[in-house]
Protein backbone atom coordinates (compact mmCIF):
# COMPACT_ATOMS: atom_id res chain seq x y z
CA UNK A 1 0.00 0.00 0.00
CA UNK A 2 3.15 2.48 0.89
CA UNK A 3 4.66 1.65 -2.48
CA UNK A 4 1.79 2.22 -4.44
CA UNK A 5 0.70 5.35 -2.52
CA UNK A 6 4.38 6.71 -3.02
CA UNK A 7 4.07 5.88 -6.71
CA UNK A 8 1.03 7.84 -7.22
CA UNK A 9 2.51 10.76 -5.30
CA UNK A 10 5.44 10.44 -7.07
CA UNK A 11 3.67 10.84 -10.84
CA UNK A 12 1.85 13.24 -9.56
CA UNK A 13 4.67 15.77 -8.30
CA UNK A 14 6.17 14.82 -11.84
CA UNK A 15 3.27 16.37 -13.47
CA UNK A 16 2.98 19.31 -11.47
CA UNK A 17 6.70 19.86 -12.10
CA UNK A 18 6.18 19.39 -15.87
CA UNK A 19 4.95 22.46 -17.01
CA UNK A 20 7.45 25.05 -15.05
CA UNK A 21 10.17 22.81 -16.65
CA UNK A 22 8.64 23.38 -20.12
CA UNK A 23 8.45 26.93 -19.35
CA UNK A 24 11.87 27.53 -17.70
CA UNK A 25 13.91 30.15 -19.17
CA UNK A 26 16.70 29.57 -20.56
CA UNK A 27 19.96 31.96 -20.91
CA UNK A 28 21.71 33.03 -23.75
CA UNK A 29 24.71 34.93 -24.80
CA UNK A 30 23.96 36.82 -27.59
CA UNK A 31 27.20 39.08 -29.77
CA UNK A 32 26.83 41.23 -32.33
CA UNK A 33 29.05 44.55 -33.79
CA UNK A 34 27.94 47.77 -32.78
CA UNK A 35 28.26 49.33 -36.37
CA UNK A 36 27.79 48.85 -40.03
CA UNK A 37 24.10 46.78 -40.69
CA UNK A 38 24.48 44.98 -37.28
CA UNK A 39 23.57 48.33 -34.90
CA UNK A 40 20.35 48.84 -36.26
CA UNK A 41 19.04 45.24 -36.55
CA UNK A 42 20.57 44.95 -32.93
CA UNK A 43 18.73 47.71 -31.53
CA UNK A 44 15.21 46.24 -33.07
CA UNK A 45 15.85 42.84 -31.50
CA UNK A 46 16.84 44.50 -27.92
CA UNK A 47 13.94 46.45 -28.27
CA UNK A 48 11.42 44.37 -29.35
CA UNK A 49 12.52 41.69 -26.68
CA UNK A 50 11.90 38.94 -29.51
CA UNK A 51 14.18 36.02 -27.84
CA UNK A 52 12.42 36.97 -24.55
CA UNK A 53 8.81 36.08 -26.38
CA UNK A 54 10.43 32.72 -27.43
CA UNK A 55 11.16 32.05 -23.36
CA UNK A 56 14.80 32.89 -23.74
CA UNK A 57 17.23 35.43 -20.81
CA UNK A 58 19.14 37.25 -23.34
CA UNK A 59 22.95 38.70 -22.35
CA UNK A 60 23.80 40.90 -25.08
CA UNK A 61 27.37 41.29 -25.23
CA UNK A 62 28.44 44.24 -28.33
CA UNK A 63 31.77 44.57 -30.02
CA UNK A 64 33.48 47.47 -31.86
CA UNK A 65 35.47 45.37 -33.76
CA UNK A 66 34.22 43.68 -36.91
CA UNK A 67 35.29 40.22 -36.18
CA UNK A 68 35.01 40.37 -32.19
CA UNK A 69 31.77 38.38 -32.01
CA UNK A 70 33.67 35.28 -34.47
CA UNK A 71 36.43 35.56 -32.10
CA UNK A 72 34.23 35.62 -29.13
CA UNK A 73 32.37 32.53 -29.87
CA UNK A 74 35.39 30.50 -30.28
CA UNK A 75 36.65 31.32 -26.77
CA UNK A 76 33.23 30.21 -25.32
CA UNK A 77 32.55 34.00 -24.52
CA UNK A 78 29.38 34.13 -26.18
CA UNK A 79 26.62 31.44 -27.35
CA UNK A 80 25.62 32.76 -30.71
CA UNK A 81 26.08 35.98 -32.99
CA UNK A 82 24.31 37.70 -35.84
CA UNK A 83 25.42 39.39 -38.33
CA UNK A 84 29.18 37.63 -38.39
CA UNK A 85 30.80 38.27 -41.11
CA UNK A 86 30.56 35.48 -43.73
CA UNK A 87 34.56 35.47 -44.59
CA UNK A 88 35.04 34.54 -40.95
CA UNK A 89 32.62 31.76 -40.80
CA UNK A 90 34.28 30.62 -43.61
CA UNK A 91 37.72 30.73 -42.40
CA UNK A 92 36.84 28.93 -39.38
CA UNK A 93 34.81 26.37 -40.70
CA UNK A 94 37.54 25.13 -42.68
CA UNK A 95 39.81 25.21 -39.87
CA UNK A 96 37.22 22.99 -38.31
CA UNK A 97 36.49 25.33 -35.55
CA UNK A 98 33.29 24.32 -33.36
CA UNK A 99 30.58 26.38 -35.23
CA UNK A 100 27.53 26.35 -37.54
CA UNK A 101 25.81 28.76 -39.51
CA UNK A 102 22.21 28.39 -39.07
CA UNK A 103 20.81 31.68 -40.80
CA UNK A 104 21.44 34.11 -43.43
CA UNK A 105 21.12 37.17 -41.73
CA UNK A 106 22.46 40.07 -44.16
CA UNK A 107 22.76 40.93 -47.71
CA UNK A 108 25.78 42.31 -49.12
CA UNK A 109 24.12 45.34 -50.41
CA UNK A 110 26.66 48.63 -51.31
CA UNK A 111 26.89 51.09 -54.47
CA UNK A 112 30.41 52.35 -55.26
CA UNK A 113 30.33 56.34 -55.74
CA UNK A 114 32.43 58.87 -56.66
CA UNK A 115 32.01 62.95 -56.25
CA UNK A 116 30.40 64.23 -59.48
CA UNK A 117 32.83 65.80 -61.87
CA UNK A 118 35.25 63.23 -61.17
CA UNK A 119 37.55 62.22 -64.09
CA UNK A 120 36.31 58.51 -62.81
CA UNK A 121 33.37 57.14 -65.13
CA UNK A 122 33.49 53.12 -64.37
CA UNK A 123 35.24 51.13 -61.69
CA UNK A 124 37.77 50.01 -64.83
CA UNK A 125 39.30 53.75 -63.63
CA UNK A 126 40.26 52.82 -60.37
CA UNK A 127 43.96 51.68 -61.16
CA UNK A 128 46.03 54.18 -58.78
CA UNK A 129 43.30 55.13 -56.47
CA UNK A 130 42.04 55.30 -53.04
CA UNK A 131 39.07 52.67 -52.70
CA UNK A 132 37.27 53.57 -49.64
CA UNK A 133 35.24 50.11 -48.19
CA UNK A 134 34.69 47.80 -44.89
CA UNK A 135 37.70 46.86 -42.94
CA UNK A 136 39.45 43.56 -43.71
CA UNK A 137 38.42 40.57 -42.13
CA UNK A 138 34.43 41.88 -43.11
CA UNK A 139 32.95 39.89 -45.74
CA UNK A 140 31.87 43.05 -47.61
CA UNK A 141 35.58 44.04 -47.57
CA UNK A 142 35.97 40.22 -49.29
CA UNK A 143 33.23 40.83 -51.39
CA UNK A 144 34.45 44.08 -53.19
CA UNK A 145 37.62 43.46 -53.59
CA UNK A 146 36.83 40.25 -55.32
CA UNK A 147 34.46 42.30 -57.49
CA UNK A 148 37.04 44.45 -58.81
CA UNK A 149 39.50 41.38 -59.74
CA UNK A 150 37.26 39.26 -61.27
CA UNK A 151 35.27 41.83 -63.25
CA UNK A 152 37.77 44.79 -63.67
CA UNK A 153 41.07 42.77 -63.23
CA UNK A 154 42.41 45.25 -60.85
CA UNK A 155 44.78 43.33 -58.05
CA UNK A 156 44.68 44.54 -54.78
CA UNK A 157 47.96 45.99 -55.03
CA UNK A 158 46.64 48.00 -58.06
CA UNK A 159 44.63 50.39 -55.29
CA UNK A 160 44.82 51.67 -51.97
CA UNK A 161 41.96 50.40 -50.04
CA UNK A 162 40.64 52.55 -47.28
CA UNK A 163 39.05 51.15 -44.19
CA UNK A 164 36.46 52.97 -42.49
CA UNK A 165 32.58 52.70 -41.28
CA UNK A 166 30.14 54.73 -43.06
CA UNK A 167 30.19 57.41 -42.01
CA UNK A 168 34.17 58.03 -42.18
CA UNK A 169 34.01 57.25 -45.57
CA UNK A 170 31.75 59.61 -46.67
CA UNK A 171 33.62 62.22 -44.90
CA UNK A 172 36.78 61.29 -46.49
CA UNK A 173 35.25 61.40 -50.39
CA UNK A 174 33.57 64.92 -49.58
CA UNK A 175 37.20 66.06 -48.73
CA UNK A 176 38.83 64.30 -51.60
CA UNK A 177 41.16 62.25 -49.10
CA UNK A 178 39.47 59.07 -50.94
CA UNK A 179 38.24 58.83 -54.77
CA UNK A 180 35.67 55.99 -54.14
CA UNK A 181 34.03 54.98 -51.68
CA UNK A 182 31.73 51.62 -51.38
CA UNK A 183 28.74 52.80 -49.26
CA UNK A 184 25.30 51.36 -48.13
CA UNK A 185 21.84 52.62 -49.68
CA UNK A 186 21.01 53.87 -45.87
CA UNK A 187 24.08 56.03 -46.22
CA UNK A 188 23.49 57.53 -49.65
CA UNK A 189 20.07 58.36 -48.71
CA UNK A 190 21.02 60.39 -45.91
CA UNK A 191 23.61 62.75 -48.07
CA UNK A 192 22.55 66.04 -49.34
CA UNK A 193 25.35 68.82 -49.13
CA UNK A 194 27.64 66.17 -51.43
CA UNK A 195 26.55 65.43 -55.23
CA UNK A 196 27.86 61.86 -55.66
CA UNK A 197 27.35 59.60 -58.90
CA UNK A 198 27.04 56.16 -58.82
CA UNK A 199 29.94 53.49 -60.50
CA UNK A 200 28.55 50.33 -59.92
CA UNK A 201 26.24 48.24 -57.55
CA UNK A 202 27.53 45.86 -55.86
CA UNK A 203 24.59 43.36 -55.94
CA UNK A 204 24.24 43.78 -59.52
CA UNK A 205 28.00 43.45 -60.04
CA UNK A 206 28.12 39.97 -58.39
CA UNK A 207 25.11 38.65 -60.38
CA UNK A 208 27.09 39.71 -63.29
CA UNK A 209 30.34 37.75 -61.77
CA UNK A 210 28.64 34.51 -61.06
CA UNK A 211 25.95 34.72 -63.54
CA UNK A 212 23.29 33.88 -61.15
CA UNK A 213 20.29 36.39 -59.65
CA UNK A 214 21.49 35.37 -56.02
CA UNK A 215 22.58 38.63 -53.63
CA UNK A 216 26.25 38.06 -52.25
CA UNK A 217 25.62 37.79 -47.94
CA UNK A 218 27.07 39.79 -46.14
CA UNK A 219 26.31 38.48 -42.20
CA UNK A 220 25.06 34.82 -41.11
CA UNK A 221 23.93 33.63 -37.54
CA UNK A 222 26.24 31.50 -35.96
CA UNK A 223 26.01 29.37 -32.84
CA UNK A 224 28.55 27.33 -30.99
CA UNK A 225 28.09 23.67 -31.51
CA UNK A 226 28.59 22.99 -27.73
CA UNK A 227 26.08 25.31 -26.85
CA UNK A 228 23.49 23.69 -30.06
CA UNK A 229 24.50 19.88 -28.92
CA UNK A 230 23.20 20.76 -25.19
CA UNK A 231 20.28 23.30 -25.99
CA UNK A 232 18.96 22.93 -29.66
CA UNK A 233 15.44 24.05 -28.86
CA UNK A 234 17.33 27.04 -27.31
CA UNK A 235 18.93 27.42 -31.10
CA UNK A 236 15.22 27.24 -32.58
CA UNK A 237 14.10 29.98 -30.73
CA UNK A 238 16.99 32.04 -31.20
CA UNK A 239 16.07 31.81 -35.22
CA UNK A 240 12.77 32.23 -34.53
CA UNK A 241 13.15 35.30 -32.93
CA UNK A 242 15.37 36.31 -35.70
CA UNK A 243 13.25 35.75 -38.11
CA UNK A 244 10.37 37.72 -36.06
CA UNK A 245 12.46 40.68 -35.68
CA UNK A 246 13.20 40.80 -39.42
CA UNK A 247 9.70 40.86 -40.41
CA UNK A 248 9.18 43.20 -37.82
CA UNK A 249 11.20 45.61 -39.10
CA UNK A 250 9.80 44.93 -42.79
CA UNK A 251 6.44 45.36 -41.52
CA UNK A 252 5.78 48.11 -39.01
CA UNK A 253 8.32 50.64 -40.97
CA UNK A 254 7.22 53.38 -38.35
CA UNK A 255 8.18 52.05 -35.42
CA UNK A 256 11.38 50.61 -36.45
CA UNK A 257 12.23 54.04 -37.02
CA UNK A 258 11.31 55.10 -33.69
CA UNK A 259 13.35 52.57 -32.13
CA UNK A 260 16.47 53.43 -34.26
CA UNK A 261 16.07 56.76 -33.04
CA UNK A 262 16.08 56.16 -29.69
CA UNK A 263 18.34 52.87 -29.21
CA UNK A 264 20.78 52.94 -32.62
CA UNK A 265 21.63 57.19 -32.03
CA UNK A 266 19.91 57.75 -35.66
CA UNK A 267 18.21 61.28 -36.29
CA UNK A 268 14.95 61.36 -37.12
CA UNK A 269 15.53 61.20 -40.97
CA UNK A 270 18.28 58.83 -41.40
CA UNK A 271 16.33 56.58 -38.95
CA UNK A 272 13.44 57.02 -41.24
CA UNK A 273 15.22 56.32 -44.53
CA UNK A 274 17.14 53.01 -43.02
CA UNK A 275 13.80 51.71 -41.52
CA UNK A 276 12.73 52.37 -45.20
CA UNK A 277 15.51 50.40 -46.96
CA UNK A 278 15.05 47.35 -44.51
CA UNK A 279 14.29 44.88 -46.89
CA UNK A 280 17.19 45.62 -48.99
CA UNK A 281 19.66 44.08 -46.58
CA UNK A 282 17.85 42.24 -43.78
CA UNK A 283 17.20 38.55 -44.31
CA UNK A 284 16.58 35.63 -42.46
CA UNK A 285 16.72 32.86 -43.89
CA UNK A 286 18.57 29.51 -44.78
CA UNK A 287 16.85 27.88 -47.73
CA UNK A 288 18.71 25.18 -50.53
CA UNK A 289 19.54 29.08 -52.52
CA UNK A 290 21.10 30.55 -49.71
CA UNK A 291 23.24 27.55 -48.72
CA UNK A 292 24.36 27.14 -52.67
CA UNK A 293 24.90 31.29 -52.71
CA UNK A 294 27.49 30.60 -49.46
CA UNK A 295 29.08 28.09 -51.09
CA UNK A 296 29.80 29.75 -54.46
CA UNK A 297 31.21 32.76 -52.38
CA UNK A 298 33.45 30.89 -50.22
CA UNK A 299 34.65 29.23 -53.48
CA UNK A 300 35.72 32.49 -54.96
CA UNK A 301 36.72 33.80 -51.49
CA UNK A 302 39.11 30.92 -51.67
CA UNK A 303 40.10 31.44 -55.74
CA UNK A 304 41.16 35.00 -54.40
CA UNK A 305 42.76 34.13 -51.55
CA UNK A 306 40.73 35.74 -48.79
CA UNK A 307 40.49 32.42 -47.63
CA UNK A 308 42.68 29.62 -47.62
CA UNK A 309 41.04 26.18 -47.10
CA UNK A 310 38.22 24.68 -48.13
CA UNK A 311 34.71 24.95 -46.55
CA UNK A 312 32.81 21.86 -45.71
CA UNK A 313 29.23 21.48 -46.31
CA UNK A 314 28.66 20.50 -42.42
CA UNK A 315 29.24 24.10 -41.57
CA UNK A 316 25.42 25.27 -42.79
CA UNK A 317 22.81 23.97 -40.95
CA UNK A 318 19.54 23.94 -42.07
CA UNK A 319 17.80 22.11 -39.25
CA UNK A 320 17.28 24.66 -36.49
CA UNK A 321 15.94 26.87 -39.43
CA UNK A 322 13.05 23.95 -40.82
CA UNK A 323 11.98 23.83 -37.29
CA UNK A 324 11.77 27.68 -36.69
CA UNK A 325 9.34 27.91 -40.04
CA UNK A 326 6.98 25.47 -38.49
Amino acid sequence: MFVRKLAVLLALAAATLAPAAANAQEKIKVGYWTSGFSVGFGAVLEVGKFLEAQGLVPEYIKFSDVNGPTKALMTNSIDVAFGAPATGAFTLGGEGAPLEVVLVTQIAEATFVTKEGSPITSLSDLKGKKVGMSPAGSAMYAITTALLEKNQGLKRTDYTAVPGNEGRLLQFLAQGDIDVAALRAVTLASVTDTKLKSLGNVVEQWQTMTGTKAPPILGVAIVHKAFARQSPQAVVKYVKAIMAATKFGSKETEKASDILRSSANLDAKDATAYARLWDQFYVASLEPADIATLKTMAEVFRAAGTIETAVPDSLFVPTYYEQAKK
